[in-house]
């Protein structure tokens, strides 16, 4: 299921994080020499960093300073929904338009860290600046770097909204942020990804500080992070509604995401139903070529013969698969209005086989206890 919630940043003037020097110019000056034809595809931009850049400190540095030196901030496309694009396309069109909202710079953030082998995942939540919490959501970024997690904003490092047209200029604030940093300006609407052994609520956060009587917490965020990356989407997605619900809806961007994780759930749910009905589906389908072979068998008089034993299992088998086929379709929960009708009706073939089944297994057993003239005398109609 695509995205729905619309992810964006409004700018103002950058307070907050204060600007910090520069300390990366070697870098940034060798990313400035990139040849223009790696740069229309993440693979290109990842090749070239691979090639000119050792360590994962040196490789992330290259890779924020290019995501937010190259990529303009649509302003005119800023509170469009982004939700019909997959992830691959979002970044694909950032790197040919050279345009994008803060989605598209996380993506290609995302995308290049990842193919440099650096775990990096696209954080959503929402941020405030001068004191004063944005009515809007936004995305960036957090990647582990030698075995620690730091937190990054190529969107808020491009520069700023002025007067309705976008500022170019690079913001060394949001690179490679501490969380505790990060945390009092961004907050992500799971609580897992601010990567503090003490979360901070909704509540705080807009308040700007840890509450004085919160209970003492050692929240594990390493290792529930390791167990969270297990899991299957239909988890991960239970799991974050929980998250998302327990840290409070303070305000509708918080309520919507919420509802954007229950229906993904629910979609992933149905998704996964749909999977067992189809392998069900299959299962049906080879119950009537075993059951239509039976039939047919009949129809020529059980010729050429076989053991009793044998024509008795013969049935039984085909029974077996359609009291199976029976057991499973109940335990398929819901698979989409769209697949309802069809659902239904496999449903009542299921049970109308059975039924048919029960008729022969009926004959059989009448069959199988007759003489050999009275089989004669049912097999032609007469018994």
């Amino acid at each position: 299921m695509k995205n729905s919630l619309l992810i964006i940043l409004l700018f103002g003037i950058q307070l907050g994080l204060g600007q910090t020097p520069n300390v990366y110019s070697e870098i940034d000056a060798k990313m400035n020499q990139i040849p223009i034809d790696l740069t229309g595809s993440t693979v290109g931009i990842a090749r070239y960093i691979d090639t000119n850049f050792k360590t994962p400190s040196d490789r992330i540095r290259a890779l924020y300073y290019w995501t937010a030196s190259n990529i303009i901030y649509d302003v005119p496309n800023m509170f469009e929904p982004n939700q019909l694009d997959s992830p691959e396309e979002k970044a694909d069109k950032a790197l040919r338009t050279r345009k994008g909202v803060c989605i598209h710079y996380a993506e290609v953030f995302k995308a290049v860290a990842n193919l440099l082998d650096i775990p990096t995942v696209i954080i959503s939540g929402y941020t405030k600046q001068a004191g004063k919490v944005a009515p809007i959501s936004h995305a960036w970024c957090a990647a582990k770097i030698e075995g620690k997690w730091y937190l990054f904003d190529p969107t808020w490092g491009a520069g700023y909204i002025e007067k309705q047209q976008f500022v170019k200029k690079l913001n060394n604030a949001y690179f490679k942020v501490s969380p505790q940093t990060m945390i009092k300006t961004h907050m992500p609407f799971d609580y897992l990804w601010q990567f503090l052994n003490s979360p901070w609520n909704n509540e705080e956060f807009y308040e700007g500080k840890e509450q004085s009587n919160k209970p003492k917490m050692n929240f594990d965020f390493v290792t529930e992070i390791e167990r969270y990356e297990k899991l299957s989407e239909n988890e991960k997605a239970f799991e974050e509604a929980a998250r998302v619900e327990e840290s409070g809806f303070k305000n509708p961007l918080i309520v919507e995401y919420h509802k954007l994780l229950k229906g993904n759930f629910t979609a992933l749910t149905a998704n996964k139903n749909i999977n067992r009905l189809n392998e069900l589906v299959n299962k049906y389908n080879e119950a009537i070529g075993y059951f239509n072979d039976y039939v047919i068998y009949r129809q020529r008089q059980f010729k050429p013969a076989i053991p009793d034993e044998e024509l008795k299992a013969m049935l039984q088998s085909v029974k077996d698969k359609f009291v199976y086929c029976n057991d499973e379709v109940y335990k398929i929960g819901s698979v989409g209005s769209q697949n309802s009708t069809m659902f239904s009706e496999l449903k009542r073939n299921i049970s109308n086989n059975l039924k048919e089944v029960g008729k022969h297994e009926k004959f059989l057993n009448e069959y199988l206890n007759k003489t050999k003239i009275g089989r004669k005398l049912m097999l032609s109609g007469r018994g």
